[in-house]
């Protein structure tokens, strides 16, 4: 048990450790924002935005007198 504590403790203290753990944190925040975009713009596709909404509202009632 003397030495698996002792590779924990070497494993903290080392800087590649924690680079690689940023690094692993990071891609994975990125992967989960591009999914969330990604399901933004399918959305957007579905339904629409307010904005084309209101656009529509307007053409609708510019044809409509």
């Amino acid at each position: 048990m003397g030495t698996r504590d002792f590779d924990v403790k070497k494993l903290l203290n080392d800087k590649k450790f924690w680079l690689a753990s940023f690094l692993i944190g990071w891609a994975a925040a990125l992967q989960g924002h591009m999914m969330w975009l990604q399901r933004q713009d399918s959305f957007k596709q579905k339904f629409g935005t307010l904005d084309d909404q209101i656009t529509d509202d307007r053409q609708d009632s510019t044809h409509a007198s």
